[in-house]
C-alpha cells in the first residue's frame, strides 16, 4: 500500500489528467473524422433534428473534457514540478523534462481556449438557432472559424501528446530536434485521416 501523500496525489492527479484527456481528444476526433463527413451527407431537415440533441450532448462532454484535462493537469504540473523540484537541473537552469513538459502544456492551453473561447460559443449559436427552427443568420462563418479552431486543435494534438510522453522516452530535449520530427509525422498522419475520413466506413466499403 502506498503511503506516501505525495505520490498518492500524483496518481490521482495524473488518473484524472488522463481520462479527461482521453474524453477530449477522442471526442475532437470524432467530430473532425466521423462528424464531418456525417454531416455532408444530412438534409437541411434532418440537420435541425438530429444536431440540436447529438451535438449538444457531444459538446457538453467535449468542453467539460477539455476543461477538467486543462485545470488537472495545470494543478498536477504545479504539484508534482513544484513539490517534487523538477523545474530545475542540478546548475539551476530550467530541467529539460520541464522544457518538453511545459512545450506539451502550451499546446494543450491553446487548444483548451479554442474549445471554449471559439468552438462551443460558436457552436452554441448555431445549435440554439437548429432548435429554435430560426438558423443563426451568421451561422456559415459561425461554422467555419469553429471548424478552423478544431482543425487547428486537431494538428495541435500529436505535438501535444508527444511532449507529454517524451520526457519518459527522450530525457534529453537537446535542439528538440524529436519534438519538430513528431510534429511533421504527426501532422502527415492527420492530413491523412482528413483525407480518408469521407469514404470509410461505408456500408460495402
Amino acid at each position: 500500500m502506498i503511503e506516501d501523500p505525495i505520490t498518492i496525489t500524483n496518481f490521482v492527479l495524473r488518473f484524472i489528467h488522463i481520462i479527461s484527456g482521453i474524453t477530449w481528444i477522442g471526442l475532437l476526433y470524432f467530430f473532425n473524422f466521423v462528424n464531418i463527413p456525417f454531416q455532408a451527407t444530412l438534409q437541411g431537415d434532418l440537420k435541425s433534428k438530429v444536431n440540436p440533441e447529438l451535438l449538444g450532448r457531444a459538446l457538453f462532454w467535449f468542453r467539460w473534457a477539455a476543461m477538467s484535462t486543462f485545470l488537472v493537469g495545470l494543478l498536477l504540473l504545479l504539484h508534482k514540478y513544484t513539490v517534487g523540484q523538477l523545474w530545475t537541473d542540478a546548475d539551476g537552469a530550467i530541467s529539460d523534462r520541464a522544457k518538453w513538459i511545459l512545450f506539451g502544456a502550451v499546446f494543450g492551453t491553446i487548444m483548451w481556449f479554442n474549445v471554449w473561447f471559439i468552438i462551443w460559443p460558436a457552436q452554441k449559436k448555431i445549435l440554439t438557432g437548429l432548435k429554435v427552427g430560426q438558423p443563426h443568420p451568421e451561422a456559415a462563418a459561425l461554422a467555419k472559424k469553429a471548424a478552423l479552431a478544431s482543425r487547428t486543435n486537431v494538428y495541435l494534438s500529436a505535438p501535444m501528446l508527444f511532449c507529454m510522453i517524451a520526457p519518459t522516452h527522450f530525457p534529453t530535449f537537446g535542439s528538440g530536434l524529436p519534438l519538430v520530427v513528431m510534429a511533421l509525422i504527426g501532422f502527415g498522419l492527420v492530413k491523412f485521416l482528413y483525407t480518408v475520413s469521407p469514404k470509410v466506413g461505408q456500408i460495402g466499403g
